[in-house]
């Protein structure tokens, strides 16, 4: 089968496509012929070698981390899929490998797709569907009538934490620049701040909780736009001895994610906040409970551009140079 590939570590010349064996099937496993797949700054990160240190993939390996696809066999011990069942999934961090024409996925991690959208739709889901559910479920507990911002607002993540935090009965705030404030809006955004025009940290005030796409200085002022007990979720900011712990790294590394963040934890707790670093897990089950929301209109992908599946390193390439207009760029096999 055909599949895109990292050979070595650095930018887009160590990636290309290759003749590869049809994966093994375990005995938990569904085998699923994918039909798309969608472009993550995540790709980029691990194509680049920036998170080799916690995970440490063997080269060369295949990129992807998005899939919607059609299950063409099963392992003997699966029980929730069958041959020919339409299906969408983030696989397992140490399971990827999505830009290809097959993959072997847990069937813990996959779900049933999504009826009401097509199959480049579902593919541009799971990763920011499950990072926003993971965000605002599971880590900050949202409750109806509580505050959330959400910076980059017209970003894979943020149209759909947009939505979510909306289903959840929250009042939502987010950042867009001025040719996405109505897209943001009709995301279900209360409040929107043009970065172009304002400084949302002069805007915003008492908020429960932010989810940080950006790091940085954006990071920083959002510590300044929490009521005491707020918290700081973000995926864009310095790691934390969590994600250590969870990535099962040594004692020497998590000191050292420790001390990345210490600097940012420091300043939360001086202003009675916290922080957090999130790093997505994939789980079939979480994707299952999102489903009745998308297949309701409740919460409906965004998708930038399609592209086929032999220009998979444009598609990347595309989404480096920061081309996307808003949401996902996809690529499709079929």
């Amino acid at each position: 089968m055909q599949a895109f590939m990292v050979e070595r570590y650095g930018d887009k010349d160590g990636m290309r496509a290759r003749e590869i064996p049809t994966p093994q099937v375990g005995a938990d496993d569904v085998l699923v012929r994918i039909h798309a797949a969608s472009v993550n700054p995540l790709d980029l990160k691990l194509r680049d070698g920036d998170f080799k240190a916690v995970l440490p993939y063997r080269l060369p390996f295949v990129l992807g981390n998005d899939l919607a696809g059609v299950v063409t066999q099963v392992g003997p011990a699966v029980t929730r899929f069958a041959v020919g069942d339409e299906v969408y999934a983030r696989p397992d961090k140490d399971r990827i490998g999505t830009f290809a024409e097959l993959i072997a996925v847990r069937q813990d991690d996959v779900a049933a797709k999504p009826s009401a959208l097509t199959m480049a739709e579902a593919a541009s889901l799971p990763l920011v569907a499950l990072t926003s559910w993971q965000a605002l479920v599971e880590r900050a507990h949202v409750q109806p009538g509580q505050k959330v911002l959400v910076h980059a607002g017209s970003g894979g993540v943020g149209t759909i934490a947009i939505q979510l935090a909306k289903q959840l009965g929250a009042h939502v705030a987010t950042t867009a620049s001025t040719t996405k404030v109505e897209l943001v809006r009709e995301l279900g955004a209360d409040v929107v701040v043009d970065y172009r025009k304002q400084d949302f940290e002069t805007v915003l005030d008492g908020y429960d909780v932010v989810l940080d796409t950006l790091g940085g200085e954006t990071l920083r002022k959002s510590l300044r736009v929490l009521k005491p007990g707020g918290q700081v979720i973000s995926i864009a900011g310095p790691p934390d001895a969590a994600l250590a712990r969870e990535l099962g790294a040594s004692a020497v590394l998590r000191l050292a994610m420790s001390a990345l963040s210490f600097g940012t934890r420091r300043r939360a707790a001086r202003r009675g906040v916290t922080y957090s670093f999130l790093f997505m897990q994939a789980d079939g089950g979480q994707l299952s409970e999102l489903t009745p929301l998308i297949d309701a209109g409740h919460i409906r992908p965004v998708v930038d551009r399609v592209f086929p599946f032999g220009q998979t390193l444009e598609a990347m390439e595309y989404v480096e140079k920061g081309r996307a207009k808003a949401g996902k760029v996809v690529v499709t096999m079929t």
